[in-house]
């Protein structure tokens, strides 16, 4: 990576309590254009309050966000989507009942006339929704097929296309292959790597497992209990620290005398 390259975004000293009980104690991270950046940590770490404080649902008690530069300050996720954040959430946001396309323009569907009056150009939808997922790797042969009949990996790439397509700059993925089996977690891996060839795309991923954040992040960075406990890119970390900082800090031999104990 370019060493003048600039963050895309940046997350400077964010906390966020609710009541009296802190959620985040002092976050700061930086996330380049272009590459994956893996957020790590078990569960109560943090993770989902960082994410819904970018996706606009929260807003901090203290600490700012940057977007390319600028402070920003979400107060809905309407905000933080026209500042080119798209979170995609696990439960996906897709009605199964409904065409591929329909899914895709959701809210957003092209008419001839005003809408919502005037007639949708099902045909040009269809095109755009056909050419935008196989840009990222899944060939939809048919989008009025209802989103029922698509497997899991695929369901995740139109809801990884469509926020690409309607101006997300940075993609915050929520645990993406948890609920999948091991063929469709590969799919959703194989987007994710060709999102970041597009090249000017920031993807935060959110994950429990280790094997996949290595097999794509380019940077890590790991929360416990509120806080940042490590961080760095993918050469800076071995894999026994990034074992380490999954497991929240703790070394693998303390675990293990922990055990010995019962």
């Amino acid at each position: 990576m370019a060493p003048e390259a600039k963050p895309l975004i940046a997350v400077e000293s964010i906390v966020k309590k609710f009541g009296p009980f802190t959620a985040l104690n002092g976050v700061s991270m930086n996330v380049m254009p272009g590459e994956v950046h893996a957020l790590l940590g078990d569960n109560g770490a943090g993770k989902s309050t960082l994410i819904k404080i970018l996706a606009g649902v929260h807003q901090p008690t203290s600490g700012q966000i940057y977007v390319e530069g600028s402070p920003v300050s979400f107060r809905s996720p309407r905000d933080a989507a026209a500042a080119g954040i798209g979170t995609v959430y696990q439960d996906l946001a897709l009605n199964q009942l409904m065409s591929v396309t329909r899914n895709f323009f959701m809210g957003r569907e092209i008419f001839s006339g005003p809408a919502p009056f005037g007639v949708m150009k099902i045909a040009e939808m269809d095109k755009i929704t056909h050419d935008e997922m196989v840009k990222i790797g899944i060939d939809i042969s048919d989008p009025t097929q209802a989103v029922g009949t698509m497997s899991g990996g695929q369901r995740q790439t139109l809801a990884i296309a469509r926020a690409i397509y309607f101006g997300a700059k940075v993609l915050i993925l929520d645990e993406p292959t948890s609920a999948l089996g091991q063929k469709q977690q590969m799919e959703v891996l194989k987007t994710i790597k060709r999102v970041r060839a597009l090249g000017n795309i920031a993807i935060i991923f959110i994950t429990h497992n280790e094997i996949h954040s290595k097999l794509v992040a380019d940077r890590f960075t790991f929360l416990s209990l509120g806080e940042v406990i490590g961080s760095g890119t993918k050469e800076e970390l071995a894999g026994d620290d990034i074992r380490r900082l999954m497991a929240g800090g703790a070394e693998m031999k303390d675990l293990e005398q922990e055990l010995a104990t019962i």
